[in-house]
């Protein structure tokens, strides 16, 4: 689902992976008309896994489409002078709401000063991996965090690497928030801006924001490796009797009355009080006192079933969690359902229908649209060229002709001369 908020504003985006492509989709989800650029045939991602199976050939990439959901698509060739002409000209098409690149392909010919030249007040946002242009992405940044040496037993001599692309994900949302922010001085102020964010600036900043930095400099202590311990106060993951396994955290005092009190464990407490000298209602003691703790709480979990565990935690208002496969979480999880209005069932066309996610962000008293999937490649080239450049009927043509511009690519899953004119905006 998306919101009509930034209904007005056009985005020309011409990207790759995650961070950017992920950008694209939040100002999109938030109303604005994202005009994504690819490469006739698709660019470096475009067949990226997981893909769907499909005879004689590669299915669509479930990853590419996830992430280019409501925008429209245009097919240029790029490696052509003329192709590359008609990206500059729709990143700096005029109108108060037009003018705005996203992108994190380094080519000289979408330089914000080859742009400015074109239009005065052009934002551009570029994402980089590295502040000095060099190549990064999100596991050789990630790698220079410490994270993997404290992440699930990691080690400096054996690092952990999370999975999740985390630093692509935040760098995706700072870059969306700064080209919002870049839109509106200019409606104050009518200059343009051109906006430059490298992941790895990304990543240390966060490190900054929460506290490892001056760690590291004022205490002169690097981060243990806890397995799945909450650093800080206390959380872990305790097994069920059948097999079920559940995270607990008790990082408020009310969290860790309610825990105290569903695992009816009040007295053992307070004799591990007096043990220690540590007072558990503080969450520093508590951490420090962890493995303890863990060993009052571990015994109520094994003698009783995962669904016995989730109900008393329930009732005491426990924080917790069950640990899912995602399969799991999309088979019983009403989170992860029609159930939440922040999903919504799609078309995508080479994909089929399925559950599908939108703007995470709940509006009171706006209702939202219906998201339009993931186009396939050049749905939009012809609508795009009239109604941004006014280019006619025989300059499109041409242009299709000459092979700088294509589309809409086939539906591979449909029968021949298959459109894909659902996809189009009204």
């Amino acid at each position: 689902m998306t919101y009509p908020l930034l209904n007005r504003l056009r985005v020309v985006e011409s990207s790759a992976f995650i961070a950017a492509p992920l950008a694209g989709l939040t100002l999109a989800q938030f109303g604005a008309d994202v005009i994504r650029v690819d490469m006739i045939g698709g660019g470096i991602d475009y067949m990226r896994m997981p893909r769907m199976p499909q005879a004689g050939g590669k299915g669509r990439s479930l990853y590419w489409t996830a992430l280019n959901k409501g925008k429209r698509s245009i097919a240029v060739d790029l490696r052509k002078p003329e192709g590359r002409e008609l990206v500059q000209a729709l990143a700096t098409a005029p109108g108060p709401d037009a003018g705005v690149l996203l992108t994190n392909i380094g080519t000289p010919w979408l330089a914000h000063e080859a742009l400015a030249a074109r239009r005065a007040d052009m934002i551009s946002c570029t994402i980089q991996g590295n502040g000095d242009g060099s190549t990064a992405v999100d596991y050789t940044v990630n790698c220079a965090t410490g994270y993997p040496a404290v992440t699930g037993g990691g080690s400096r001599e054996r690092p952990v690497n999370h999975v999740l692309p985390a630093w692509d994900i935040a760098c995706a949302y700072q870059a969306a928030f700064a080209v919002v922010a870049a839109v509106e001085q200019r409606r104050r102020t009518g200059a343009g801006a051109e906006l430059k964010l490298a992941l790895s600036d990304m990543a240390f900043t966060m490190l900054s924001h929460l506290g490892l930095l001056a760690e590291a400099e004022l205490l002169q202590q690097e981060r243990a490796s806890i397995g799945n311990h909450l650093y800080g106060a206390f959380g872990r993951d305790f097994g069920t009797l059948d097999g079920g396994r559940l995270m607990v955290a008790a990082i408020s005092a009310g969290q860790w009355k309610a825990l105290v009190e569903a695992c009816g464990i009040a007295g053992q407490v307070a004799a591990l009080e007096q043990r220690t000298g540590l007072n558990l209602g503080d969450e520093a003691d508590r951490f420090a006192c962890r493995e303890a703790i863990a060993e009052l709480v571990a015994p109520w979990f094994a003698t009783r079933t995962q669904a016995e565990a989730e109900g008393l935690l329930e009732a005491r208002k426990v924080c917790w969690g069950r640990y899912s496969t995602v399969g799991e979480l999309l088979a019983g999880d009403p989170r992860v359902s029609l159930a939440n209005p922040v999903f919504e069932r799609v078309a995508t066309p080479g994909i089929g229908e399925h559950l599908a996610a939108g703007a995470a962000v709940r509006v009171a008293s706006m209702e939202r649209e219906a998201t339009l999937p993931a186009a396939l490649l050049g749905t939009h080239t012809d609508q795009v060229l009239h109604e941004v450049l006014g280019l006619d009927g025989a300059a499109v043509g041409w242009l299709h002709d000459a092979g700088v511009v294509a589309g809409p690519e086939r539906d591979p899953t449909a029968g021949a001369g298959s459109g894909a004119g659902a996809c189009a905006r009204a």
